[in-house]
């Protein structure tokens, strides 16, 4: 395939899917994404991308999205769901690969999971697997690609590996922790994926991929605490079954049970290549897994705010909620409220906060806060910010600057007062059918148990002043 394709790409607010997005925006394809919301995909893809509304269990909303595409990322799982996965897995695959089938698309690419075919595997790889033989039948060329344990900032396995060594100084493991795998860093899984754009292959290929050695979940551990210059000692307990070890991974990452038990299912499995292929067909050259930990930590916060594997979660009741939601090692308290007005009105309070304005409710418990951070050797809120009408990204406003700022839709602050940990403050507005809703979230990142018990400590007053800042804003804006 050497003319550039029209791209139809799947699973675009989700942790690869979003990463792989920007790459292909960046490169210039013209790309279409099918969402299930796509009020929640259009703020985050460029001018030029198109996006529609489709879900692949429903095989009517499907009707037109293959129009004028010529290859189509196959994107969708569904691990983080209630019931039968494997049912919704295998009905995705066939209604998406008919209908592509039926509108002339030539190539259909999929990212599933690295496993030995011979062994008893996991639901989940087991549904993996055959998710790849479901789209292979309609017809439809397809390129299947599969993968070990990605690392990068925000993906499912880097995210529960930070959690485990920032918090346990000493693990008792089980043994899935000394299986082997094939690690691969994001960025090599990403270029594998964009090169298979326009591959030359006759007929169907799966492609095993990996990082440049094999290792396991605890060799993983122990770099990254190398790397964060901690010392942590891991114990084997060979008796903690899968069931049990879910549990345990829900209580100390960001892992709730059911998901968990299905990844730790799949751990039980070497995951490592063996059909070594795809070197002659690619030219990537993958990293080796001290040097993907190393770009995963590197990018952490320039990446923080760009994709997380829990983005795509239906999260329902599947969060365990106690001072506010966990996403990766974050906590977050999100609250909304809708303004009878438009969202020019509505964000006219939110773009002059701070300075001689104010936080708009219990400013002297910000003062006082402002002040314990002056003792502290902080910034304290003394420093007001340059203009009380316009933004620009940089701005100083108290103790916050502006990490993120779009004209009367988003403004996002990052905390630069002493936490034992790092803070954000994201306000925006979004046009509703009864006027706007203005969505506040609070974000902190804790830094070991410090961190939160900090978070937990504040957490009544931060319920108070938030809440009381959101009312104010609502009021402000229906003014």
């Amino acid at each position: 395939m050497t003319d550039t394709p029209h791209i139809l790409l799947t699973g675009a607010t989700g942790y690869v899917g979003g990463r792989l997005l920007k790459r292909l925006e960046m490169l210039g394809y013209r790309v279409r994404c099918m969402a299930r919301r796509p009020e929640y995909l259009k703020p985050r893809v460029s001018s030029g991308t198109e996006v529609v509304q489709g879900d692949a269990l429903d095989i009517d909303s499907l009707e037109g999205v293959f129009d004028g595409i010529d290859v189509a990322y196959y994107m969708i799982h569904s691990m983080g769901g209630s019931g039968s996965f494997e049912q919704a897995d295998r009905e995705a695959a066939q209604n998406f690969s008919q209908q592509a089938k039926r509108a002339g698309v030539k190539r259909i690419i999929y990212l599933g999971g690295l496993a030995d075919d011979s062994e008893e595997l996991s639901s989940h790889l087991k549904s993996r697997q055959e998710t790849g033989h479901v789209l292979a039948e309609a017809g439809v060329q397809l390129i299947e690609f599969r993968a070990s344990i990605v690392i990068g900032p925000g993906s499912l396995s880097f995210e529960m590996i930070r959690a485990l060594v920032q918090k346990l100084p000493v693990m008792t493991t089980p043994k899935w922790v000394y299986v082997e795998a094939q690690p691969i860093a994001v960025s090599d899984l990403l270029e594998y994926l964009i090169q298979g754009l326009t591959v030359e292959v006759a007929g169907n290929k799966i492609f095993e991929v990996g990082g440049a050695e094999r290792v396991s979940y605890a060799d993983l551990m122990q770099e990254y605490a190398r790397q964060r210059g901690l010392k942590r000692r891991i114990i084997p307990v060979p008796m903690l079954t899968p069931y049990i070890s879910s549990l345990w991974l829900g209580l100390v990452t960001p892992l709730f049970a059911r998901v968990g038990k299905k990844l730790i299912d799949s751990l039980c499995h070497r995951t490592v290549v063996q059909d070594f292929s795809a070197k002659e067909y690619f030219s990537v050259k993958p990293k080796g897994f001290v040097e993907a930990v190393e770009e995963a930590l590197k990018r952490d916060d320039e990446e923080f705010a760009l994709t997380r594997w829990s983005d795509s979660m239906a999260v329902g009741d599947t969060y365990r909620k106690w001072g506010g939601a966990r996403f990766g090692t974050r906590l977050v308290d999100a609250r909304s409220k809708i303004v009878k007005t438009n969202p020019k009105k509505a964000f006219g309070p939110i773009q002059r906060i701070g300075g001689l304005q104010g936080w708009y409710y219990a400013n002297f418990l910000w003062r006082i806060r402002g002040f314990i951070d002056l003792l502290c050797g902080g910034v304290g809120m003394r420093r007001g910010r340059r203009d009380q009408e316009q933004i620009v990204v940089g701005d100083v406003l108290d103790c916050w600057r502006v990490e993120h700022f779009e004209q009367d839709k988003i403004l996002r602050l990052q905390a630069e007062m002493k936490l034992p940990g790092r803070a954000w403050l994201e306000l925006e507005v979004k046009q509703c059918e009864e006027g706007v809703k203005i969505y506040q979230t609070a974000i902190f990142d804790p830094l070991g148990l410090g961190g939160l018990l900090y978070w937990y400590g504040v957490y009544p007053l931060h319920q108070l002043i938030f809440a009381g800042m959101l009312n104010e804003l609502v009021k402000r804006g229906e003014a």
